[in-house]
């Protein structure tokens, strides 16, 4: 869902957010998908822009599948994230695999199934926490963050 300012307003049709999904894929041996993007270098989950015709969870399903070549089955939305400084608010699903073959993309240098300790030391803990609060059963979460670090509520 994407958010406009009002005509009446005097402003242009101009995005205020927008919305990208996540999915943390999680293997039967407990290893979690994750990639390195082609853009900057990082390690995130795989995700992306919400197509404005999908719904989250066909979103994600369409983003894992594109940027890492494995199939997904949404679990359920473990989260929610904003990044303060770009409009950014990022859905986040833990997901299992049902198939296909990890291969990188357009998107993506490198495909791996990471332990949490792994994940931890290769992602800023912006993006970590997104994986960490997948697994610990308690969401879904709401944080939000500056793109550097996490913001605390109060």
């Amino acid at each position: 869902m994407l958010l406009y300012m009002s005509e009446s307003q005097g402003a242009t049709s101009v995005p205020l957010h927008s919305v990208s999904v996540a999915g943390v894929v999680v293997r039967e041996d407990g290893r979690l998908l994750a990639i390195r993007r082609a853009d900057n270098g990082t390690w995130e989950l795989p995700g992306g822009v919400l197509e404005l015709d999908e719904t989250p969870e066909a979103g994600v399903v369409r983003e894992v599948l594109e940027e890492t070549g494995i199939h997904v089955e949404v679990d359920e939305l473990t989260g929610v994230y904003k990044n303060t400084t770009r409009g950014i608010v990022a859905l986040v699903f833990r997901c299992k695999p049902s198939g296909g073959t990890e291969r990188t993309s357009s998107e993506s240098t490198a495909v791996d199934w990471l332990t949490p300790d792994e994940v931890s030391e290769r992602m800023a803990e912006v993006y970590a926490i997104r994986l960490l609060d997948a697994l610990d059963g308690n969401g879904p979460h709401v944080r939000s963050h500056d793109g550097k670090q996490l913001i605390t509520a109060g």
